[in-house]
Order: structure tokens, then C-alpha cells, then sequence
């Protein structure tokens, strides 16, 4: 069993900044494809804040993307698929138990040799450095779903999902992420290490080496390596990350508060290695679980890669809540909808 902090002193700096923001007329959400809404969007959009850059590396990443989905279907070797899926977990859990709960939350320490290895996963992955990551993931609690949060759900779908990094930062998003105290970053030599040298790190782990190994060690067509263990694999993590941004924010139950609106979505727990239980994790951001229970049948995978980390002694502090503080939290914010999850063993 994980130590639990008291109740009544929970880390008040983390508290301060992430305290979900409260909304308490909430619209209903649903995802459904308009198309004049859609035209109107974009007759109305300020085209001079949009960054083609993005837009343009987004759009050939997704037609290769294509193409090494047909590759990985009729072409590529089974040692490549495979590969591609180790790759795929490792960038997984660079986010998920890397950049999210260890470096944006601090819900558990790490040693040095798991820092080292996190911050390799994190940057197969490519989804920004730690410390940028992180600046911005703290910036999105504090300010959830306002003109502050980076990927402000109340900007449509699109716009939470994706549509967030082809446009330029709102305003108060760079000056609120400028308030915030990132010291414990700052002071992180793995952190720093890779912010210096991200690109020929982030080129080397999320392409170069992703290429070069099957053509080296079985013989793969390095096209087709290129294609389904570098950029399909990369453009599927992607989206699943960003599901936890966008499809969590619309659909699922909100038994912890309905005033906020994260929510409980089962499928982007099972993608996203245990990051869909969003309504528990805006409620309780300290958690290292980002649940209320941890485990395989949770479909939290990422907690039980931090508990086994934790039993060997790479990984110490795991912050979690009381049960009593849980159940207080869904009798007097929840939407009714609780159900006990289901209790693994130690």
C-alpha cells in the first residue's frame, strides 16, 4: 500500500495552482460534425494567429501516417510491428508516469536512473521537453477550460485536441505560465539536459533510431521503418495523448464534481495507459495513480509500472488520498454516477 499524506496537508502548493477551475453552468457537450458550423468557424477565424508551420508538418505527418498504415497492413515485417508497439509504450509512459505524473504533478520522486530513463521515453515521444510540458500542464490546471488553459476545451473539439498547437497562445496562457514557480524544473539536471539539446535528441530517439534498428538488426525496408515504426507510431501516441485533452473533456461520468468538466472516460484510460479517469484527476491532481485505484483491471497501467518502481526502490513518496476524503469529495460535489472500481492486490 502506497504511503497516504495526511488529509489536511496536502501539499498546499500544489494545491494553490491546480485546483480545478469551477464552472457551474456547464453546456452540454456533444461531439458531432456540423458543417455550417464549421464554415463559420473558419470565415471567422483570425488566420493571422494561425502557425502554417505546424499546420503544414501536421498535415504530411498524417499523409505518411497513411501510408505506413497500408505499409504495417501489407508490407512490414512482424518484427516492425512489434517494435513499433514496445516504442509505442515507451513513449507512452515518457507522458503518462514521465512528463505528467512524476515532473508536472510531482505525485511521486524518482531516482536518478529512473529520471534518466523517463526522460529518454518522454522524448521518443516528441511531444515537446520535459520542462515545457510540464510549464504548460500546470498552466491548464490552474486556469481549466478559461482563455489561460493552452488547450481550452470550450474552443470546440478540434481546438482541444489538436487545433491548440497550430494557433498562437492566447495571451493570458504566456503570462499566466510565466507566474508560475517551476524551480523544482529549473533544478532538475535530467530536465534541463534535454531542454538544452532537444532536437538532435528528439530527432535521433522519435526517428533516426526508430528507423535505423529494424533495417539494422532484421533486415526492414528502411522506408518502411520510417513510415510505420517512426511516423505511424508517432502520430497514433500523439492522438491518444490527446484524446485526454479533448475527448475527456466532453464525454464520460463526473461522480467526484459535476462542476468541472473532466470526466470519467474508460476508453482513454485503456489507450492512454490509465490517464482517462480525468474527473478523479482534476479533483485530486496529486494522486500518483490519477485514479482512484490503481492496476491492470483499472486499465491503469502507468500505476503499475510506478508501483513496481516503487518495490524495487526507484521510486519513493507516492502521494495518494484517503478513502474517507474520496467518498466526502462524491457525496458532496458528485453527479450520482459513482461506482466502486475494482480493488486489486498488492
Amino acid at each position: 500500500m502506497a504511503p497516504q499524506a495526511p488529509e489536511q496537508t496536502k501539499a498546499p502548493d500544489l494545491l494553490e495552482e491546480e485546483q480545478p477551475h469551477h464552472h457551474h453552468n456547464l453546456e452540454e457537450r456533444e461531439i458531432h460534425i456540423d458543417l455550417r458550423k464549421i464554415y463559420a468557424d473558419l470565415r471567422n477565424l483570425d488566420w493571422s494567429k494561425v502557425v502554417w508551420r505546424n499546420v503544414t508538418l501536421f498535415a504530411l505527418l498524417h499523409i505518411y501516417s497513411v501510408y505506413g498504415l497500408y505499409l504495417a497492413l501489407f508490407s512490414v515485417q512482424w518484427k516492425t510491428i512489434a517494435f513499433s508497439v514496445v516504442l509505442y509504450f515507451m513513449a507512452a509512459l515518457g507522458i503518462t508516469m514521465g512528463a505528467h505524473r512524476l515532473w508536472s504533478h510531482r505525485s511521486f520522486k524518482a531516482s536518478l536512473p529512473l529520471r534518466i530513463v523517463l526522460a529518454i521515453f518522454q522524448t521518443i515521444a516528441f511531444q515537446n521537453d520535459i520542462y515545457e510540458w510540464a510549464r504548460d500542464h500546470r498552466v491548464h490546471h490552474k486556469y481549466s477550460e478559461t482563455d489561460a488553459d493552452p488547450h481550452n476545451a470550450r474552443r470546440g473539439f478540434f481546438f482541444s485536441h489538436m487545433g491548440w498547437l497550430m494557433y498562437r497562445k492566447h495571451p493570458s496562457v504566456i503570462a499566466r505560465g510565466k507566474g508560475l514557480d517551476l524551480s523544482d524544473l529549473q533544478n532538475d539536471k535530467v530536465v534541463m539536459f534535454q531542454r538544452k539539446f532537444y532536437l538532435p535528441l528528439v530527432v535521433t530517439a522519435c526517428f533516426v533510431l526508430p528507423t535505423v534498428i529494424p533495417w539494422w538488426y532484421w533486415d526492414e525496408h528502411l522506408v518502411n521503418a520510417l513510415m510505420v515504426s517512426g511516423f505511424l507510431r508517432y502520430t497514433i501516441v500523439l492522438h491518444i495523448t490527446w484524446f485526454v485533452n479533448s475527448l475527456a473533456h466532453w464525454v464520460g461520468t463526473k461522480p467526484y464534481d459535476k462542476s468541472i468538466y473532466p470526466s470519467q472516460n474508460p476508453m482513454v484510460a485503456y489507450l492512454a495507459l490509465g490517464e482517462g479517469w480525468h474527473n478523479y484527476h482534476h479533483v485530486f491532481p496529486w494522486d500518483y495513480r490519477t485514479a482512484e485505484l490503481g492496476g491492470l483491471v483499472n486499465y491503469n497501467i502507468t500505476s503499475l509500472v510506478i508501483d513496481f518502481c516503487y518495490k524495487i526502490g526507484l521510486a519513493s513518496d507516492l502521494r495518494t488520498v484517503t478513502p474517507a476524503m474520496i467518498e466526502r469529495r462524491i457525496q458532496r460535489t458528485g453527479d450520482g454516477s459513482y461506482e466502486p472500481p475494482v480493488a486489486t492486490a498488492k
